[in-house]
Parts: C-alpha cells; structure tokens; sequence
C-alpha cells in the first residue's frame, strides 16, 4: 500500500464534510482504517455524505459537533490516532466582517484540538492551513498564521505525550466550496457577467487529488512542528476565467463571446498575488522536488529533527511568489481542469 500507516488506524476529521474533508474520507476508505469519525456542525452535510458512502457505514461513524466545544472534541478524539484538522471559517470576506467569530473558530477551535489531542495521547495531528497565513492582509490569513504558530507550539509543551504536530499550507484548491471556480461555473451558467479583481491577478493552484497527497506524504514524514508546502503552478484568473468560459458557455446555451468579464477591483484584505512564504520562513527550509518544508523556528532539546528523514536539501528556488513565477498556459489550465473533471 502506498499509505499503509492509514491502515487500520482510527482516524478523526474535522470539518469532515466540506470539500478536502469528504475527499480525505474517500481515498482514507481505499486503506482499510478501523473507523473513520467525520466530526463537522452541518448536519445537512453530514446527512448527504452518509447517504453517499452508505456501503461504508461500518466504518464511518458521524459526529456532530463544533470545534469551539472542547468537552465534545475531547469525547470524539478518544481512542484516535490520526486528526486531519480541516474545520475553519474560511471565506475571507465572512471573517473580515466577523473577525472574532473567524477567532472563535480558527484560533481558540486550533487551540481545544491540541489539547483534546494531549489528553487522548493522539498520534499523529495535521492541520490545514493556507498560503493566505504568509505576510496576511486579512483576519482569514491572519486566524491561519497563529493557528500555525500554535501547533508547532503544541510539539513543546505536550509533555510525555507522543504527539506530533505539524501542518500543511495550500494554495487555492481547484473546485472546492467557495474557490473562484464554481463561483464562475455560476456565472457562466447565468450568462455573466464573469466578475474578476484584476486581470493581472495571480494565484497559486492546486487540484484536490494534490491536495489529499500533499495531506498524507506530511502526514507520513512530519517529525513535529513543520509546515508542509506543496509546489504548485501559478496561474492567471484572468486566464482561467477565459478558459472556463470556452469550454462551458456552449453547454449553457451562449457563445463564449456573449459572456463578458467585469474588473470588479480588489476586496478589503485581498492580494493581487500570493506567497507560500516569507524569505525568513525560507531561510530555515528545506526543498524537494514536490514541496518545501519549513522548520521551526525554535530549536530545542525538546523537538529533535532528524532532517535526512525527509530526503530534502537546502531551499533553492524562490518559486514560492506567485507574481514572480511565469503562469501556466491557458492549454495547461484547461488539461488540469480536464483531469479533476472540473470541465469534460
């Protein structure tokens, strides 16, 4: 098996019915675990999920509950031995007008998982994060660096716990729930107009098959207190809302030319470009040929790394500034989008 340590173990998912969530849930069933618990506060979700994986209902237990609710993390964590941590608020206007709620849930929900993971002597924690937690401009970016900063801490405090603790951060997902993506595939099938920030806007993506990929190899590598990064390309919106466009307007009824794009300019807190990470944060990393590997900052007797454990040498690229990486073709677009089904 490629991912034999997924085999028979009882694995835990927050925020288990959203997009990554249902996705980690299908590839975890190919490796035979003891029971998967998909521990997410939408009961609509959680329904239509058990009707969709209903042969597997042996192995899949649901769990209603809020990752704000300590007392309720701690009863579904027992007995586990992998959390995938991907619950959070993650659409960057709604926590730009609700900052403290995007606290309570990304930052105090980060900080009731670790500990939840200390009592029940957890295995293995890996927590979602996202590329918005470099250098962030808004509360989203910003609730995901210190959610960060709080799991590498977790790997110094856990005492004699065997807890290790680490996360991966990621670019935009192709096709998951609030990506610009379906977002335009509504557009389009309204006949527009398309709605774009800029048409110089760039943006590091990745499909879900990479994003579950990137999810297992940290979780099989990680020592305790890295932040996992997925090379990944970059692409213009402008070209990919181009591109969406031609392939789909005909099976809406309209001509790809009847389908306009609108320059709506920049929201509050939003970036023109993207980065996987600081130069400091790239001073103590490493690279291989599929991702970087951020080390913490803090060296300690504590946390001792074996870094020939991870096949990696020192950083040499700086492909981790989306503005200063040459996007991908519009053919290549429309290959990616044709392999995730995004378009047929």
């Amino acid at each position: 098996m490629k991912y034999n340590f997924l085999h028979n173990k009882n694995i835990l998912i927050t925020g288990g019915t959203g997009s990554l969530g249902r996705e980690l849930v299908r590839n975890i069933l190919k490796y035979n675990p003891k029971v998967i618990r998909i521990f997410d506060v939408d009961e609509t979700e959680q329904f239509d999920l058990q009707q969709e994986l209903k042969e597997h209902e042996s192995v899949i237990r649901y769990l209603l509950g809020d990752v704000r609710d300590i007392e309720r993390l701690n009863r579904a964590t027992e007995g586990i031995d992998i959390i995938f941590h991907t619950a959070a608020l993650k659409h960057v206007m709604a926590c730009e007008y609700n900052p403290f709620e995007a606290v309570k849930t990304n930052v105090l929900g980060m900080q009731n998982v670790i500990e939840a993971a200390i009592n029940n002597n957890v295995g293995k924690i890996i927590f979602t994060s996202s590329d918005k937690a470099v250098n962030p401009s808004n509360t989203m970016g910003t609730t995901k660096l210190l959610a960060e900063k709080l799991m590498t801490s977790a790997n110094y405090y856990k005492g004699a716990h065997d807890c290790v603790f680490s996360s991966v951060r990621f670019g935009n997902v192709m096709g998951s729930r609030g990506s610009v993506i379906p977002l335009f595939i509504k557009q389009i099938k309204a006949g527009g107009p398309v709605t774009i920030t800029d048409a110089t806007m760039t943006r590091f993506m990745m499909s879900m098959s990479q994003a579950v990929e990137l999810v297992f190899k940290s979780q099989e590598i990680s020592q305790g207190g890295e932040v996992f990064i997925f090379k990944m390309p970059t692409v213009n919106i402008s070209d990919l809302a181009q591109v969406l466009i031609a392939e789909l307007a005909p099976g809406y009824g309209y001509r790809p030319e009847d389908i306009k794009v609108e320059i709506i300019g920049t929201k509050p807190g939003e970036k023109m470009y993207e980065e996987l990470m600081t130069d400091d944060e790239a001073s103590r990393s490493l690279e291989r040929d599929d991702m970087f590997i951020i080390l913490p900052q803090i060296e300690d007797e504590l946390t001792k790394i074996d870094v020939s454990g991870y096949d990696a040498v020192p950083i040499r690229s700086k492909d981790y500034v989306s503005k200063d990486v040459i996007p991908i073709t519009k053919s290549e677009i429309k290959i990616i989008l044709k392999k995730e089904r995004i378009i047929y």
